[in-house]
């Protein structure tokens, strides 16, 4: 069978980097995959290449690579947890971050009364359902929350319940045999990373760990140690510099306009129209039902008494959906009169209601990136993701706008939006300085939604690497206070 001709490219490339591997510094691979013109594809294949070989070598001292301790890489995130071995192209493991949680009262067996046994004090107990299945399946009373808000981790209790399934259900191992990278917001507060650090120390007994901020991970995961992640996600847009793998802290720009603000804006356009969004677990049956006219469909009988939180979510998933399959980014700002000529979208809901939509899947786009028009956010000082852009890089030292700008890295399940890309480097060419070089990198949509984790699977398989990592020993004599020397 004849290889696909980008594959016979990428052979002479690797070919090329063998012959030159023992010249070659892991600070270095950047410079030289950078150096020749090849495509996304072929480069990513030949970093695998070049890792995988720096893995071959031994390392002086018994220090081994990533591959070989067993590494676990988690991602956590807004929208959901990746996991997975280091060494590897992509996670194993997907989980949504939210969770099902029930108070059930049980009885209490240590406490001693002469009341007959239907009598005797119950007291409440929170169980917790985990994974895309669990928190599916109506139960009574079950409240759907999320451990984390803004990035970093407010609900501890049910965060520890999503390692606990992650360890016992996914990786089916004893936590004690690997070490862990794990990634963080890049604006994570001290007090939180060392509570983690003594979360993973303490209750998990791993013999290793290193907390890395996503944004470098990100960097990494594209080939880069310097760029700008423009980082989409469920609850927020950010622009995180990234500058020889470090973070510049003072020139973090985050913006509320992301995936949430478009479910928001999805909900209150079906509210304008009185199209009511039923989510799948309330349907029995239905019957096919003319464009644009009511759904025809029959609710289920048998559904238990359900909170709030649990329908909302069921509402929100089904309008992600929506999200992924019918809106666009337009080229240039919107104008109902272009966009008018646009073949619109037909879009059937579970219940069976369909339409087609035209130009306001343009129009909710819009708002990520012209906020000033958008309904409900009037006097609000987020700004569009071009600006978040260009405020981030005017922060930073003149003298490194120009690798900035060189390499702005997009990333996040949000960016998946059809268009989001050609938006976003239209308007940055216009707001570049002449003098500079402008070049959107974005992965595969696969690769883009985990290049934290990705990036993580890389760095946790380096030979050079193994020195960093947060050992048991250097925990116990120092204490959590070590994860700010230790990672910065």
């Amino acid at each position: 069978m004849a290889l696909h001709s980008e594959e016979v490219e990428m052979e002479l490339w690797r070919k090329d980097l063998l012959a030159t591997f023992y010249g070659l510094k892991i600070s270095n691979i950047v410079e030289y995959l950078g150096a020749k013109k090849r495509t996304i594809w072929i480069n990513n294949k030949l970093y695998w290449f070049f890792f995988k070989l720096k893995l071959q070598i031994k390392m002086s001292g018994g220090v081994y690579g990533g591959d070989e301790v067993g590494a676990i890489v988690f991602d956590i995130g807004a929208h959901s947890v990746r996991a997975g071995y280091a060494g590897e192209d992509c996670p194993k493991y997907d989980i949504p971050t939210h969770v099902g949680t029930l108070e059930e009262e049980v009885k209490d067996e240590i406490m001693e009364t002469d009341a007959p046994p239907e009598e005797k004090p119950k007291l409440p107990e929170k169980k917790y359902y985990i994974d895309t299945n669990y928190i599916h399946l109506p139960k009574e009373n079950m409240e759907i929350i999320n451990p984390v808000k803004d990035g970093m981790i407010e609900d501890w209790d049910t965060f520890e319940k999503l390692l606990d399934y992650m360890y016992a259900k996914d990786i089916k191992s004893e936590s004690a045999l690997h070490p862990v990278v794990m990634s963080e917001a890049s604006w994570n507060v001290r007090a939180k990373r060392e509570k983690l650090t003594e979360l993973m120390f303490e209750k998990y007994n791993i013999p290793a760990f290193f907390l890395c901020k996503s944004a470098v991970l990100t960097a990494f995961a594209n080939g880069r140690s310097t760029g700008l992640v423009i980082d989409s996600g469920a609850t927020q847009t950010s622009a995180v510099p990234v500058h020889d793998g470090y973070v510049l802290q003072q020139a973090i720009v985050k913006s509320p306009l992301a995936g949430d603000f478009i479910t928001a804006q999805c909900r209150q356009m079906f509210e304008e129209q009185n199209i009511e969004i039923v989510p799948p677990y309330l349907i029995a049956s239905k019957e096919a039902s003319k464009e644009g006219g009511p759904a025809i469909f029959t609710k289920k009988n048998n559904i238990p008494p359900l909170t709030k939180s649990f329908h909302r979510h069921m509402v929100t998933e089904t309008l992600q959906d929506f999200q992924a399959s019918v809106l666009q980014v337009s080229d240039g700002p919107y104008d109902e009169s272009i966009l008018g000529n646009i073949p619109g979208v037909v879009y059937e809901f579970p219940n069976g209601y369909n339409n087609t939509f035209g130009v306001e899947r343009f129009k909710i786009c819009e708002g990520l990136f012209d906020p000033s028009n958008v309904k409900g956010i009037e006097g609000s000082t987020a700004i569009g993701v071009t600006q978040v852009v260009t405020t981030s890089v005017g922060m930073t030292d003149i003298d490194i706008r120009a690798g900035l700008f060189g390499s702005v890295i997009v990333t996040g399940g949000n960016t998946l939006l059809q268009g989001f890309n050609e938006r976003l480097n239209r308007e940055l060419l216009s707001k570049t300085p002449p003098s500079m070089r402008l070049k959107l990198i974005s992965s595969a949509p696969t690769e883009r939604r985990f290049n934290p984790w990705i990036g993580g699977s890389i760095l946790a398989s380096l030979g050079s690497f193994q020195q960093m990592w947060i050992s048991k020993q250097e925990y116990e004599d120092q204490g959590k206070g070590c994860v700010e020397r230790k990672c910065p």
